[in-house]
């Protein structure tokens, strides 16, 4: 069972360690390419602010966003603001969720995220952490998939894999790590079975979009191609 006391804790050692690399930059770094196409570094911050605000709203029964127009226009208006402010933002919406999430709660309900997804709630400081940790990576500044701790890259390709499972657009697929670790996924489209078989963070890097799948070996024909997350 997910243990959302657990994930907080890693929630908030995961935006520790963002929030110290900004430390290293300049309002140039933060202007400079993201590696997400068309955002700037202060794009990703500002995104990473306002997702805590919205899985706060998410926490006390809100909508997630007002709207998906609100939500772009929101990462926009608030992409190009100094250093500064960038990060006295992202620490204090960071703390808001933290704080949210600490009020006694019933975390096996049922909680609506964006475009209608639901989930149980002591699965959304995981989606959080998740959030933090792969654009702490997006953000291009020496922070690498390598540098995810081991059991986060595990859990997020259990996600992943969870989420692609019966893919109509994916053949039936099995994922081996170099230790053992195995991960089921697609099967919704026709072909024969594939074997895809890597390092644990190089199929989490094919699983989340941020690699080619270069670093892996496929068995029995192409490495599938994910849809976008």
């Amino acid at each position: 069972m997910t243990d959302h006391a657990h994930d907080l804790e890693a929630v908030r050692e995961a935006t520790d360690r963002l929030l110290g690399a900004t430390g290293t930059w300049d309002d140039a770094t933060l202007g400079g390419p993201s590696r997400l196409p068309g955002w700037s570094r202060g794009h990703v911050l500002a995104h990473l602010s306002r997702n805590a605000d919205a899985i706060v709203n998410v926490l006390r029964g809100h909508p997630m966003y007002a709207s998906s127009e609100t939500r772009d226009a929101d990462i926009e208006r608030d992409a190009s603001r100094p250093l500064d402010a960038q990060v006295a933002d992202l620490r204090e919406s960071s703390a808001g969720f933290l704080a949210a999430a600490e009020v006694p709660a019933d975390w096996s309900r049922t909680v609506t995220l964006r475009n209608g997804v639901t989930d149980q709630a002591r699965r959304i400081p995981f989606r959080r952490l998740v959030e933090v940790e792969l654009h702490h990576v997006d953000l291009g500044t020496g922070y690498e998939l390598e540098d995810l701790p081991e059991e986060f890259v595990s859990r997020e390709n259990d996600f992943l894999a969870e989420r692609f499972a019966g893919h109509p657009a994916v053949v039936a697929t099995t994922a081996v790590s170099g230790d053992g670790r195995i991960w089921t996924t697609g099967g919704g489209a026709e072909g024969d079975p594939v074997v895809v078989r890597g390092t644990a963070t190089e199929i989490l890097g094919w699983l989340c979009g941020r690699r080619d799948g270069s670093g892996l070996t496929v068995e029995g024909g192409l490495l599938p191609t994910l849809p976008p997350l």
